[in-house]
């Protein structure tokens, strides 16, 4: 693993809590049949979605992402600014689970950025691909600039890009640094940085980790959390968007969506404020230091 490779100090055991309300077995069951296979079915059927147009596409999507998160029992609230990336945009948001990914795509759909290994995957990989997903090598800082390229010239095309820039999953008590390196497609483009916050609450309204998918933890067992929880909640607040002619270089405009993430806005600091506690991790503290170091694009 290169040293660049961005690594969260999260770990399952001393960040994720399963949830304190929980629903009986037989419903668990349910949500994790139905929100597979509403998963499955629209992967399936992602190829030819991408035909239609634009506006019957997104409005597909969104429904069936939508679909998805319910199935796993998941409801998905939006806020923020309705209007923003309507257009082509590069769309950066904080990263805490596999459900993001839902969340975005029910609020504003675009085309995924996703590490090799998923388009690697036997059978899934190959829909995964055809349906429009774009691909980086994490371990290959030399195929960055080539990923870079990609995503520019979708964005030139006024398609819209989801990327997650923190380069791993954290808990949601914590947020890693915003690489720098694919802002670079937006100012080649010349089209706007649309930061989006992502955050998980129970019924009642408090921060929760119970869908964090962090360290080592298994996707079954994330799974398993999640469709075990009463009344979760994923909620995505979409700020305004941000003009790279407004900060010099990348990494400035890297801060500057970083900052709107974690720290603007009421809605957001009440959350981070909220979840604020205990953190430690002495041995991720080191990863996450030296993560980064001896790249020009880190």
């Amino acid at each position: 693993m290169s040293a660049w490779l961005p690594s969260a100090p999260c770990t399952p055991e001393d960040c994720v809590r399963p949830a304190t309300s929980t629903v009986p077995v037989p419903l668990r069951l349910l949500r994790c049949i139905t929100g597979l296979t509403v998963l499955a079915v629209g992967i399936s059927l992602g190829p030819l979605v991408r035909r239609l147009p634009r506006a019957q596409r997104e409005r597909l999507v969104r429904v069936w992402s939508r679909a998805v998160a319910a199935g796993f029992g998941v409801r998905i609230r939006s806020g923020g600014d309705r209007a923003a990336g309507r257009g082509g945009a590069l769309l950066v948001a904080n990263h805490v689970s596999w459900l993001d990914i839902a969340l975005v795509a029910a609020v504003r759909p675009g085309r995924m950025l996703a590490k090799t290994e998923v388009g690697a995957w036997p059978v899934l990989g190959g829909l995964v691909a055809r349906s429009g997903t774009l691909f980086i090598e994490r371990d290959r800082l030399r195929s960055l600039p080539g990923t870079v390229e990609q995503i520019a010239a979708a964005l030139r095309r006024g398609e819209r890009v989801v990327v997650f820039p923190e380069g791993s999953t954290w808990c949601g008590r914590g947020a890693g640094r915003f690489r720098p390196a694919l802002f670079q497609a937006a100012i080649d483009a010349g089209v706007p940085v649309l930061p989006v916050t992502i955050r998980y609450r129970t019924a009642g309204g408090e921060p929760t980790t119970v869908s964090a998918f962090v360290g080592d933890d298994g996707l079954l067992a994330s799974v398993r959390r999640v469709v075990a929880a009463r009344g979760l909640v994923g909620e995505v607040t979409v700020l305004p968007p941000i003009t790279p002619g407004t900060h010099p270089g990348r990494r400035a405009l890297a801060d500057a969506a970083q900052a709107a993430v974690t720290g603007s806005g009421p809605a957001v600091r009440e959350y981070h404020l909220a979840a604020a506690g205990p953190h430690r991790h002495p041995t991720g503290e080191r990863r996450a230091a030296t993560a980064g170091r001896g790249s020009r694009w880190s």
